[in-house]
């Protein structure tokens, strides 16, 4: 019950860890040209899955790596020069914009006061000092939601880009980042989407000719493959990749991705529901307290709960093989393999957990 932790990997991965063993042992320079297929393979199924066209969308080592390099992009010149976050985002966003605080940004972190997003006070924060927007699509502490579509309207007519953090919700949250309209998406694959050690970053199509990332690498120039020097970006996200790729992760994580694909996000999404509301019901019955949302609207694949001692309950679990994280509060997140069953057994060890 930890997948928005860390997600099962399929039994199928095993084979590609062979495989990579086998090419490594016989190593030939042109086992390259395969692996980049692979890469391109797993980036352009990404893509598929959250609406975008293919080759708009680059991988790499994790999303800090990702956004950094999308920082690097900009020009942090008054009177644009504000990124505006929110206290929700996982501790690397604004990490990473506090750092780009040397080249001119500013950072402005907007208090929820709780658990939930407060987007009108979000918004009123944007205005036309306001360069980028950047905030998660789901809390990672909390699994409350932004409305996307508002607030990718609402900082477009500022003159904002948005960046947004989907590595809560990609693979249990049905994400259409054409029909939104937003900038810039990034997420990862060791959650939901049942893979290892890569993230990925799209860019608008039309938006991408006009970002020059200054934190770069060879595999962004357009001639990198000849091996001459290049003399201008690649064609499409491939400008936002660095230096030589690690495949491995990629590889591994086709398998998850192609088992998720084949069921459709609209399908987990509605298991995820059934599952976050049989542990939200079995709460209440319980008198444990929930901390997300209980809407179905507002909540993501996560339900928090606020349970005493709750992390010493949360190793006791673990000690029965009955898996769950710790981040303030409880954290139980099923996802599409998951059964309802395994939900009432996961609550059952709860309760004698929490009456110990």
């Amino acid at each position: 019950m930890n997948n928005n932790s860390t997600g099962a990997v399929p039994q199928g991965a095993q084979r590609v860890l062979a495989d990579y063993w086998e090419t490594l042992r016989g190593w030939r320079d042109d086992v390259w040209q395969d692996w980049h297929v692979g890469l391109d393979r797993y980036a352009d199924s990404v893509a598929a899955l959250i609406g975008a066209p293919a080759g708009s969308l680059v991988t790499d080592a994790n999303l800090s790596t990702l956004l950094a390099r999308i920082a690097s992009c900009f020009d942090y010149r008054p009177p644009r020069d504000r990124v505006v976050t929110t206290d929700l985002e996982f501790p690397t966003v604004p990490f990473v914009w506090n750092a780009f605080g040397r080249y001119g940004a500013r950072a402005d972190v907007v208090a929820t006061g709780g658990v939930r997003f407060d987007q009108d006070a979000l918004e009123a924060r944007i205005d036309e000092r306001t360069l980028l927007v950047c905030v998660p699509h789901a809390s990672f502490a909390s699994g409350d939601t932004i409305d996307l579509p508002r607030l990718v309207a609402h900082a477009h007519d500022a003159g904002a880009l948005v960046v947004v953090d989907a590595f809560q919700t990609v693979g249990v949250l049905p994400l259409d980042v054409t029909a939104l309209g937003v900038d810039v998406v990034l997420g990862g694959a060791h959650k939901w989407l049942c893979g290892v050690g890569t993230a990925f970053c799209y860019v608008r199509p039309d938006l991408t000719p006009r970002l020059e990332p200054a934190a770069t690498g060879w595999q962004a120039g357009d001639v990198a493959l000849t091996f001459r020097p290049s003399t201008g970006w690649a064609a499409g996200a491939q400008r936002f990749a660095g230096g030589t790729p690690f495949p491995l992760t990629s590889l591994v994580s086709q398998v998850g991705l192609d088992l998720l694909a084949g069921v459709g996000v609209p399908a987990i999404r509605r298991h995820s529901l059934a599952c976050t509301g049989r542990i939200i019901e079995r709460a209440a019955a319980a008198g444990i307290a929930v901390v997300s949302p209980t809407e179905p609207h507002r909540r993501g694949g996560v339900v928090c709960l606020d349970v005493p001692d709750g992390e010493a309950v949360k190793r006791r679990l673990a000690a029965r093989d009955v898996i769950c994280s710790w981040r303030g509060w409880l954290r139980v997140g099923p996802h599409v393999y998951n059964t309802l069953e395994e939900v009432d057994v996961f609550m059952d060890a709860l309760e004698e957990e929490i009456r110990r």
